[in-house]
Formats: C-alpha cells, structure tokens, sequence
C-alpha cells in the first residue's frame, strides 16, 4: 500500500511538496494482533511467521514533541522475536501501562502492535513543539524512548523512571512505512550510508557501545581481553569492533566455522566455536566442564584470562561467564536471549572479586558518539542481509532460528537497496567492504 506523500519521498521530493501532500489515514506495517496472545500455547515452535501479520493500520495523531518519519528500511532484532511470540510477557501489557498515562500516551494502547526498533527514513511532519529538525531531513531513530520532564533522565536517558524501548514497549515502531518517534531519539543520517545499512546500526551499536566504552559500562582500555559470545551476531558484530579499535584483544565465541570467519574479519583476535567447548541449546552450562575448556582455549589463544565478559545470551551462558572471567574482571549484561533465570557459583563473584554491571540501550549522547564513529567509517554496518517488507515475517524467523549474521535489514518504502547515499564520495573514501562487511 502506497500513498502520494510516500510517493514523494521515494522520489526525493523537497520540504515544500512534502509539507503540501496530506498524510495517509492508514500506512502499512509489520504487526500482531492482541487475539493471537494464546496461539502458541503448549507449542514448542512458536514460528513467528504466524503471529506476524503484515496489513494496514490507522495513521496516530502526532504529538507536540514528535515527528512522522516515512521509513525507508529497518532491522529485525531480538525483541521482535520476543514481542511475535508473546514472550517473557506479551507486550499489550507495556502498550496498557503506557496508555493509562492518559494523554498522548493512550494512542499506543490498541490492539495491534506494530513492532521494530530500527529505522531510517525521512522526516515528513513535525510537531509544534520540535526545534531542531525540518521536514525533509534524512534521520537514524535510537531505541530509548524517555520523558524529558523526568530528573533522573537529565542524568542519564537510561535511568529514567519512564523509558522503554521503542517499538517494543511502545507502539508504531519502525517495521512499517511510517513511523512516530520523539524528536529526542533523532540522529542525522550518515551521509556515505544507504538507508538499510543506516537503519540497522542505532540499537545494537549503541548497546555495545554503553556496555564497553561509555562510563556507565565496562569501560575498556589498552590490552583489555574481552570475551564476546555470539561475536557474528548483531550486538557481537559491534563489540568486536569497539574493542579493536580501543586497543583491547577480542576472543570471539561462535556457532559454525562461517560465522567464525566473519568475527575475525570483524576485529576478533581469537575465536573459539561453541562445539569446541560442548556448549549447545539453552540448558545452564556447568562452569566447572564448560567453562574450565573454555578458560584454557582463551589462555591458549591470547595468554591471559578475560577482563571484560560481554554478556547477552543469558541463561545459557551466564555461569560460565562468572566463572571465566578474572580475579577481579567484569561481566557486562545487556539481555538474556536464552532465558532470563541465571545460575552461578557466586564463589567466583564474591571471592575474586568480579563484578556484574547491567547495561540497557544507550542514551542519546552515546547514541550521538557511536554515530559519529560510524558516520566517519570508524565503525562497520554489521547489515548482513536485506529482505523486502512483504518478506519481513521470514526475516524474523531467520533470527528467531539463528540462522543469521550480524543485522538482517528489511526495506521499507525505500523500493531495493542501495538508495540513500548523499556522499558518494565520502562512501568511496570508506570503500564498500569496509562499509558493509558482512553483506551476501
């Protein structure tokens, strides 16, 4: 389904005739649909291809500190699995709480959710109390939705009593042709990136860039050993990178030989695949079989045991990494892909003096920083693979499988790949493969 505004800006129409076009009263999205919560009860495969229905919405009525951006492509990550899967806890519950706030915030209690926590696109309306974009502008969305009014947020975006993830515990996200967002999670576009390659960086880059060079994480230096699981997935493909370039030593884990090739182009200095230490499924390894093999590979590979832990698997995992890290290393969390209930010895925790940091998202400053970084080619696009929207619900069952590497990429208005560039000769300066790495 397409429209004349969305027309326009396919076409790379200016301010003025985008301003003058009216807004569609429906827009086509990515989405669930609150009678399907029970569809998956007592199954062991909850395909995601199911859940996830691609259709028309109404178009939300735009609040004063919010701009409607035609999407030109987004990215699948982990929250879409979880939200088409109804699971830890299905997300009507966070669309709920967030509507009894009255106001603005009763838009996004409805019963459809149109999910997606990536997205770049164009601006084509702004509220009236938005300063400092224009319609027309090419813009990158970051993930942490947050309440300006909120002290602690002044402090830290992340803290605030208020913030949620876009697009998962908020509605009208990025996997649809339009989406709506508050002013303050906007970041210009890089200039040398085409719109899928921008679209897939803000929420994993920026959520390893927290965890491991912001104050709020692990904060890296010089000779640092960083353990990395899953260092060929979205959130690894960044990590790797960002302890390259911070002088620290990435040990990369892995799940197949492929993947393995391509943490090391990545950054990583050693790599270690998942069968080497026995590590399958998401049953608790035993740290003392488990990760004891894994402590001698990694003492093998770079001499020394890890500093830094990157942690986001979660339960399957989370011993082990207690366990591997050394007298008085950190472990860094950001998720638990394989099951929020974590076991560890907490002998390795009190007696060697380790310590666990929680890490979420990342605020707009860091967001700020890591766009920097990427926008100069200091940071590579972890986009693997890119679908179009009609193939959205495939994309996802990709990532729900792990069968993917780094970001999987879907187009959203923009018509094929490749569209967006504004330097051509920035992007030459770069060179494609140090853009795009990973792409088939």
């Amino acid at each position: 389904m397409t429209d004349v505004l969305a027309e326009a800006v396919v076409n790379g129409a200016g301010r003025e005739e985008l301003e003058s076009l009216p807004v569609p009263k429906e827009f086509t999205a990515l989405h669930t649909r609150i009678e399907d919560v029970d569809l998956f009860r007592g199954e062991r495969d909850k395909d995601v291809r199911r859940s996830l229905r691609l259709g028309a919405v109404p178009m939300p009525e735009l609040a004063p500190d919010e701009v409607l951006i035609a999407v030109m492509a987004s990215g699948i990550n982990y929250n879409t699995v979880w939200s088409a899967t109804f699971e830890p806890v299905p997300t009507y519950a966070f669309l709920r709480q967030l509507g009894k706030q009255g106001g603005w915030q009763a838009r996004h209690d409805q019963p459809y959710h149109v999910m997606g926590s990536d997205a770049a696109g164009v601006i084509v309306r702004t509220g009236s109390g938005v300063r400092r974009w224009d319609v027309g502008d090419h813009v990158v969305v970051t993930t942490a939705y947050v309440d300006d009014q909120d002290p602690l947020t002044h402090q830290d975006g992340m803290l605030g009593s208020d913030q949620r993830a876009w697009g998962f515990e908020t509605n009208f996200g990025g996997l649809a042709h339009y989406t709506v967002v508050r002013a303050n999670q906007l970041l210009p576009k890089p200039e040398a990136l085409t719109w899928e390659e921008a679209a897939a960086n803000p929420l994993c880059a920026g959520t390893a860039y927290r965890m491991l060079v912001g104050d709020r994480g692990a904060r890296i230096k010089q000779g640092d050993v960083v353990l990395i699981w899953g260092a060929a997935g979205g959130l690894g493909a960044y990590a790797s990178q960002f302890v390259r370039n911070g002088g620290g030593i990435a040990v990369g884990v892995v799940s197949s030989e492929e993947k393995a090739a391509q943490a090391r182009s990545l950054g990583c200095h050693a790599v270690i695949n998942r069968q080497e230490i026995g590590l399958a499924g998401s049953e608790p390894a035993d740290p003392s079989v488990v990760g004891k093999s894994l402590g001698r590979l990694i003492r093998k590979a770079v001499g020394e045991d890890p500093n830094v832990v990157f942690e986001h698997v979660g339960r399957a995992t989370f011993g082990v990494s207690v366990f591997v890290a050394r007298r008085g290393g950190t472990v860094v969390t950001c998720g638990s892909s394989t099951g929020y209930q974590h076991e560890f010895d907490n002998r390795y925790l009190w007696m060697r003096l380790k310590k666990v940091i929680g890490s979420h998202g990342a605020n707009l400053q860091e967001q700020s920083e890591t766009n920097r970084l990427i926008s100069q080619g200091a940071i590579k696009t972890a986009l693997s693979v890119t679908y179009p929207m009609e193939e959205a619900a495939e994309a996802a069952r990709l990532v729900q499988q792990n069968g993917h590497i780094g970001k999987v990429g879907v187009l959203g208005l923009a018509p094929k790949p490749g569209l967006g560039v504004t330097d051509q000769a920035l992007r030459e300066r770069i060179g494609e493969l140090n853009i795009a790495p990973l792409r088939r």
